[in-house]
């Protein structure tokens, strides 16, 4: 039976370097995907958020110049 693998110090890097750039390939076309199906709640929620320390904002001046 012959042993097809490398010996555990001399491996040869071109299958990682191969298996990276397919992965780097991929990558951008799912996160793009990602964002456009996701993009909307993530804007609503930083949106959300950012209406309510505005009126927490507004309250805490309010109430220290009537305090």
């Amino acid at each position: 039976m012959a042993n097809n693998q490398a010996p555990q110090g001399n491996h040869d890097p071109a299958g990682s370097t191969q298996m990276f750039r397919a992965f780097v390939d991929e990558a951008p076309q799912g996160r793009q995907a990602a964002a456009t199906s996701g993009g909307g709640p993530r804007v609503g929620l930083i949106l959300g958020v950012v209406v309510v320390v505005a009126v927490a904002v507004v309250a805490a001046v309010a109430w220290l110049a009537l305090g």
